[in-house]
């Protein structure tokens, strides 16, 4: 196959901030111990609503990391993502002032904004009159508003975007770090983060109808599984210092935690349509846009929405590119619920991990695979092999779907 035209960029920077821990340590060491982030939401009280569960970030603190003044003007998520930039920055161990300003920028996902920030305030509207309402609403619910702060505080000048394509949306993201690379970016702070642990959002995802309402907290989100009834939301993420290969050799980082070998994105067609779904030809997409066949990919890290039409469609599409049980598929993101956009940037950090350490974290909680799923999913413990490449999949509601390639 052609190998790619331009030197991958590389990824040289974590920073997780996620129910299974704040800091790569913490969540790595999570991941291979299967040691769930989900249990009951106590941000606020959901004695009143069907689901009562979901994956909350332990012990943040944003007075910790985030500047006083920011935590008055800006949404939990937001929080969740500078604590996140903060430590990808210093895990990449740049200092962005070494930089040109308008050769950094920021490229990040959001699926729902600043919904907790915007709850509070339609509050004081409704509660009195106008007059109560803050200046800053008019920013902190805007789903830029995580861009927009990354880029301020870090005098990133460059192109600066952001991707709402729900849970596709974080490897969209990085799909336009990587072309930012290619038009002379040195440096893209990139991924993403969500919290949307408030009434006013769990009633939006609640409109899906496809969140588990089972309460168990071991049986609630269990994708592929055939008990398998939906999944449970979370909040959190992750953000990733993403490098041109130059700039990364230059500054003494070599290949840092992997590189960024391909990706593509695809939209399903209407319901009801004889078309099929996205997401194999998307996945293809990816493997050719990485110069890589099927058989050199040796880890998937699956979308996994634990939804039984949407897992069937995933297994069958990872078995027509693959086939039957021809790679191992993995979905740690049992252990934090689905994080909308920082649910992909959190996978491809777990999957850079894997690659880096050389073993694939099992799925917690599938037991008994659903009839027609027929793919070797890792289960019961993590499974050491030899990995270079590694594919993750992601889909968002409403047909968003994209596919990322991942090397050593």
């Amino acid at each position: 196959m052609t190998a790619p035209a331009h030197r991958p960029p590389v990824i040289t920077g974590l920073g997780i901030t996620a129910p299974t821990g704040i800091g790569v340590q913490a969540h790595w060491s999570a991941v291979l111990a299967g040691k769930s982030g989900i249990g009951p939401i106590d941000r606020f009280d959901p004695a009143g609503y069907p689901v009562r569960l979901a994956g909350q970030v332990p012990g943040f603190d944003a007075k910790a990391t985030v500047p006083s003044r920011l935590i008055s003007q800006t949404d939990h998520w937001t929080h969740l993502g500078l604590a996140a930039g903060e430590a990808a920055l210093a895990d990449a161990a740049v200092d962005p002032a070494d930089l040109p300003e308008y050769e950094m920028a920021v490229v990040t996902s959001s699926s729902s904004g600043g919904t907790e920030f915007g709850q509070q305030e339609m509050t004081a509207l409704y509660t009195h009159d106008p007059s109560w309402v803050g200046a800053y609403q008019s920013i902190a619910w805007f789903y830029a508003a995580t861009t927009g702060q990354l880029s301020i505080r870090h005098k990133m000048r460059g192109p600066c975007g952001v991707l709402a394509c729900e849970q596709a949306g974080g490897l969209d993201a990085i799909g336009q770090a990587r072309r930012l690379t290619r038009k002379g970016s040195r440096l893209v702070v990139t991924g993403g983060t969500d919290a949307s642990l408030c009434p006013y959002g769990f009633t939006a995802q609640l409109s899906t109808g496809n969140l588990s309402t089972v309460q168990d907290a071991h049986r609630a989100y269990v994708p592929f599984d055939a008990q398998a009834s939906g999944y449970l939301p979370g909040e959190g993420g992750a953000i990733l210092v993403l490098e041109s290969a130059q700039c990364a050799q230059e500054r003494g980082a070599g290949d840092g935690y992997g590189k960024v070998l391909g990706y593509a994105a695809g939209f399903d067609p209407a319901p009801g349509s004889q078309r099929p779904r996205a997401l194999r030809r998307t996945a293809e997409a990816a493997l050719r846009d990485a110069g890589l066949a099927p058989q050199d990919i040796d880890v998937v890290f699956a979308d996994a929405s634990g939804i039984p039409r949407d897992d069937l469609d995933e297994a069958q599409a990872i078995t027509a590119v693959f086939g039957p049980r021809a790679v191992p598929v993995t979905a740690p993101k049992t252990l934090t619920g689905r994080l909308y956009g920082g649910g992909a940037p959190l996978d491809v950090a777990t999957a850079l991990l894997s690659l880096r350490e050389q073993v694939i974290p099992h799925t917690v909680g599938t037991r008994q695979p659903a009839p027609g799923i027929e793919i070797d999913l890792v289960t019961q413990a993590p499974r050491e092999l030899p990995l270079r490449h590694a594919l993750v999949l992601a889909r968002g509601h409403g047909g968003f779907t994209s596919a990322l390639v991942l090397g050593r």
